[in-house]
């Protein structure tokens, strides 16, 4: 199983859950494909992306069950990453955990496998 990362708004993935679906963040939205990134990549997105945020949630998917849907494309310095063209159960979760921040703002994350 390879494991993908979504950080996301802890309200976000509630209103997911509540719904069944979903189809993305603002920024997905915007792009058109729900973005995810790597054990190896999630760290950067979480410091360029997220930095200081708080109530943050970090939910691991496997990238396999999206079949087709699933594109890995070149982003920041040409790295290859998840992008999902479509929406999503959030029951397919692996596994979905809080990611709080650090005394110094750094989010602290969990051990990523």
């Amino acid at each position: 199983m390879a494991l993908i990362y979504k950080i996301l708004p802890r309200s976000l993935w509630q209103e997911a859950e509540a719904q069944g679906c979903f189809r993305g963040a603002p920024v997905d939205l915007a792009d058109g494909y729900i973005h995810f990134s790597t054990a190896e990549q999630v760290r950067e997105t979480a410091a360029k992306h997220f930095a200081g945020q708080s109530d943050l949630l970090l939910a691991a998917f496997d990238a396999d069950a999206f079949g087709d849907t699933m594109k890995w494309e070149p982003s920041r310095g040409g790295a290859l990453f998840p992008h999902l063209y479509g929406s999503l159960d959030p029951k397919v979760a692996v596994w979905v955990r809080e990611l709080p921040l650090d005394a110094d703002g750094a989010h602290r994350f969990p051990e990523l496998g």
